[in-house]
């Protein structure tokens, strides 16, 4: 069997999920995986850190569980899930056990954290410190701050909001350079300005400057009344953007603020992207989706545009690819839309790319980058027809990623046999003699970067296969049952 080394590369476009917020809990890596097929760029997970107030660290919807709401956010603080780290905080408890569970299987963390805007340095280095070990994520502070909503836009101005983002990503680029920072504001409103001119812009300059991702957060269709109504026709709780509109108000917005940043681009991501289920129907969600995708491609919006975070794997309302079971909140329902998605997923507009390298021996070293950039190794696999069993057996205790025929798999640590047949149950009968390649990478075992693997460690984790795989190939079954 041959080897060859092989370079995870990034996708044209870029694609991220979201999992786990106010309208949802948090879904493992592996049942998501199993579920679509492939992993996500980035995975967003959403936090809040408010330690100076009373109820912390509950969750203030369990902390306030009496208080009267009629909006989502009327509550002390954020309802978000409790951000357990800082300078007395603990690393064994969330966001850290998700965000492991994240690049274990081959992605990459954003942490959207919406965060107490006058908290002291030592609590901002804490949480900084936190993240050091994590490789190259995204941490997308106190997000759409040209609003009204949230804790940090009632509690503070906008001068002092884009002043703590400054202040906060200058203590990340210290502390934690591995982090990029993703600012989330305003956008163009007025379509036709020459000028491009944003909103809150001389309020937030400066934090666009300081930024390394710029975001916004946009839907085709959002019942932003959920779960205080039920969105019918006629109603005041809800909103609807054209298609063309949305792509526009996008393209305007990056000219924006590529002007607010002395004419220099960075990346545009919207962190929150979908088409509510609950304002066009769950048969029809994945039209207006389907249709903004075709715009990025036929506009080539790759030249500014880094990619859409899609809100969210699982819902209680209809934002979800499921909807959490009303009965049993461990339970998902998947929508219309999933399959829809899955095409999405394997449009290769949206897949990683790999490019196979040199010819490579045993013991091989793999490095990990991140989602968009490492080098594993590839086995060329002749399968001479459709088999009725393949498996691929480790004798080491390595921590993988691995891809066949279009199909990513898991493999843990104390895990040393995985079958690789799920590749093909969707396939059609392989002609005799085929050859397939399986990609295999090495995130880090634990999620976490190795501070111990030399200088580069917070970019980059190493990992050492000493021998090559064994496969299990059977193109028979083992025994027929007689029918008599």
């Amino acid at each position: 069997m041959k080897a060859r080394k092989v370079f995870l590369k990034p996708a044209v476009m870029g694609l991220d999920l979201g999992d786990g917020s106010e309208r949802a809990e948090y879904v493992n890596q592996d049942y998501i995986l199993h579920t679509l097929g492939r992993p996500h760029r980035n995975i967003n997970i959403m936090y809040t850190y408010y330690p100076k107030d009373k109820e912390w660290p509950q969750r203030i919807s369990e902390a306030c569980r009496d208080m009267e709401i009629h909006f989502q956010w009327d509550y002390p603080y954020d309802d978000y899930f409790i951000y357990e780290g800082g300078i007395y905080g603990n690393r064994e408890g969330q966001p850290f056990e998700q965000m492991r569970d994240i690049r274990r299987h081959g992605q990459d963390v954003t942490l959207t954290l919406t965060i107490d805007c006058s908290l002291p340095e030592e609590n901002l280095r804490g949480v900084a410190r936190d993240l050091r070990s994590f490789g190259r994520m995204r941490l997308r502070i106190n997000h759409e701050c040209s609003g009204d909503w949230f804790t940090h836009n009632q509690r503070f101005s906008y001068e002092e909001i884009g002043a703590f983002f400054v202040k906060f990503c200058k203590i990340i680029k210290e502390e934690a350079s591995n982090v990029r920072t993703v600012f989330c504001a305003g956008a163009v409103a007025d379509l036709e300005d020459p000028a491009c001119r944003v909103s809150y812009e001389e309020e937030f300059g400066e934090a666009y400057r300081m930024a390394d991702v710029w975001s916004m957060d946009c839907y085709l269709a959002l019942h932003y009344g959920w779960p205080f109504d039920v969105c019918e026709k006629g109603g005041d709780s809800f909103a609807v953007t054209p298609v063309e509109t949305f792509y526009k108000r996008l393209e305007k917005s990056s000219q924006g603020f590529a002007r607010i940043n002395e004419g220099e681009t960075k990346p545009l991501v919207v962190s929150e992207f979908n088409t509510d289920g609950d304002v066009v129907g769950p048969m029809h969600q994945g039209e207006s989706i389907q249709k903004f995708i075709q715009l990025l491609k036929d506009e080539r919006a790759e030249r500014w545009f880094d990619g859409f975070s899609y809100y969210q794997f699982r819902d209680r309302g209809r934002l979800g690819l499921e909807i959490e079971d009303p009965n049993n909140a461990s339970v998902g329902i998947p929508q219309p839309f999933l399959q829809e998605y899955r095409e999405i997923l394997e449009d290769d507009y949206f897949k990683p790319q790999m490019q196979p390298g040199e010819e490579a021996s045993f013991p091989v070293q793999m490095r990990w980058g991140g989602a968009e950039d490492a080098e594993g190794v590839r086995l060329e696999v002749v399968l001479e027809k459709t088999p009725e069993f393949l498996e691929v057996i480790f004798e080491e205790p390595l921590n993988l990623m691995m891809e066949i025929n279009g199909r990513w798999f898991y493999k843990a640590p104390d895990t040393d046999r995985i079958d690789l047949m799920p590749a093909f149950f969707e396939s059609p009968v392989l002609a005799e003699n085929t050859s397939y390649a399986l990609n295999i990478f090495a995130p880090p075992a634990t999620g976490e970067n190795d501070e111990s693997q030399g200088g580069d460690w917070a970019e980059n984790y190493y990992a050492r296969m000493e021998r090559m795989p064994e496969f299990r190939i059977r193109y028979e079954q083992v025994a027929e049952v007689p029918y008599r």
